[in-house]
């Protein structure tokens, strides 16, 4: 048995997580922000998708597809081990 619960765990990592410049802020905006702050993440998250199409043309689909697809394999991966 171990002396830290779940909780403080979660407590841990969103810790760390808010004291990353960038991410940090968006992460702490969409979890305590308003409930329309996660729809907003998710429309600038396809406009900055579409904008790197226009940009960069087909690797700018492809690439991040790609990318999503790795993240996805890992997620499994980690809801598998549990």
């Amino acid at each position: 048995m171990t002396m830290t619960s779940a909780a403080d765990t979660g407590h841990f990592t969103r810790k760390i997580t808010y004291r990353i410049p960038l991410i940090g802020r968006m992460a702490r905006e969409i979890v305590e922000g308003d409930e329309d702050t996660p729809f907003y993440a998710v429309a600038m998250l396809v406009s900055l998708w579409a904008s790197a199409f226009i940009i960069f043309g087909y690797a700018g689909l492809i690439i991040p597809a790609l990318i999503m697809v790795a993240v996805m394999f890992l997620t499994l991966i980690r809801i598998t081990m549990g």
